[in-house]
């Protein structure tokens, strides 16, 4: 595993020829990796166009019949004058903002072939299992880097939108997947010092306070452990002190979950991205983590009935209740279903917003009658 201390974050920030940027442009549209975008940015283009062609001179037209033909030529020119400059200035915002959109892919590729991972665009729909990946419309990774080896990591931005029209929302996260070795029960931890106003998850959902597991120490000081109840004893299982303390030293800031056969950390902010600070920060709490995960590949689910080996039927042996422990097979790997899925629950802080908005409304009308 490349550490910090061997990351190189040169390409992140060093000079780049813009030769090579146009060829790697041209390289990502051959393979139809910039189609979405593309299309974007001349969506952009035509939109600001109309507006320049369209909106300003009709808006000047109103000015213009505002003054006497006496004030001369000035304000004939003024409107033209004035669109040559808007004009001008979309144009310049607009080349500069796909020219710096393509210094950005060059870098992250160039920083992702440096240090043993491979950078792609993004996708639609990823199909990860994440608390995160399933809300929404519009969704999509963007700046995705993946590593196969030793461990299969990928870290990547991801976006979704909730609402419709003015109430349309974009929900903006950095993550970093971590592929285990063995299915594990699903298990989250809400990092204590990025909730909210009044203690308020950050989190997308909620889970049921039932499945609320307090670990000894201080862990509690900075995560909020769920775990599908009856798993109890599996959980401190995973999380012994050692593993804990890892937690605490690296992860602090981020969200976890534990799902299926995946570690994500979340963040509110970008992960994948041109400042070598952070990628330091996120590789470093990778390999910190990735050190402890291997204890992990011992659990099995109890759950997940043993059964009788050929011998244990042939010798009689009535099943496994009564078998010999040798001659039991041990337990699959995988999670029983009450393991797979914590059970959702819901926020009493957005209950009291529901309930405030609702007392408010209901004395307005109260208000009214009595005035009227």
């Amino acid at each position: 595993m490349t550490t910090p201390a061997e990351l190189d974050t040169a390409p992140l920030t060093e000079p780049v020829d813009k030769a090579a940027v146009r060829a790697f442009t041209a390289e990502l549209r051959e393979r139809r990796a910039l189609r979405g975008r593309t299309v974007s940015v001349i969506i952009l283009v035509v939109v600001a166009l109309a507006f320049a062609l369209v909106g300003v001179p009709l808006f000047f037209s109103i000015v213009v019949t505002m003054f006497t033909e006496s004030s001369g030529n000035v304000i004939t020119v003024l409107p033209f004058l004035v669109i040559l400059a808007i004009v001008t200035v979309v144009g310049v915002a607009i080349v500069r903002g796909v020219q710096g959109s393509a210094v950005r892919r060059y870098r992250l590729d160039r920083f992702a072939r440096a240090n043993g991972m491979t950078w792609h665009p993004g996708y639609t729909n990823p199909p990860l299992p994440g608390m995160i990946f399933g809300i929404g419309n519009d969704r999509g990774t963007h700046d995705l880097m993946r590593r196969e080896a030793p461990r299969f990591v990928e870290v990547a931005n991801y976006s979704y939108e909730t609402g419709s029209g003015k109430n349309k929302v974009t929900h903006r996260w950095g993550y970093a997947a971590l592929r285990l070795d063995t299915p594990l029960p699903h298990i989250v931890l809400d990092a204590v010092g990025n909730n909210g106003l009044f203690g308020g998850t950050n989190l997308p959902v909620s889970f049921g306070r039932g499945q609320r597991l307090s670990l000894e120490g201080d862990f509690d000081q900075h995560f909020a452990l769920y775990c599908p109840e009856g798993y109890e004893r599996d959980a401190l299982y995973l999380f012994t002190p050692d593993v804990m303390a890892r937690f605490i030293d690296n992860a602090a800031q981020l969200d976890v979950e534990i799902i299926d056969e995946w570690l994500f950390l979340y963040s509110r902010r970008d992960l994948s991205t041109l400042d070598p600070a952070t990628w330091q920060w996120v590789m470093s709490t990778v390999g910190a983590l990735d050190d402890k995960l291997a204890q992990w590949a011992r659990w099995r689910d109890e759950r997940l009935a043993a059964a009788p080996t050929a011998g244990a039927v042939a010798s009689g042996l009535p099943g496994a209740s009564t078998a010999p422990a040798a001659l039991l097979t041990p337990p699959p790997v995988g999670v029983a279903a009450p393991g797979r899925r914590l059970r959702r629950g819901f926020s009493w802080v957005t209950v009291l917003v529901a309930v405030a908005i609702g007392a408010w409304w209901l004395l307005t009308i109260v208000f009214d009658v009595l005035g009227s």
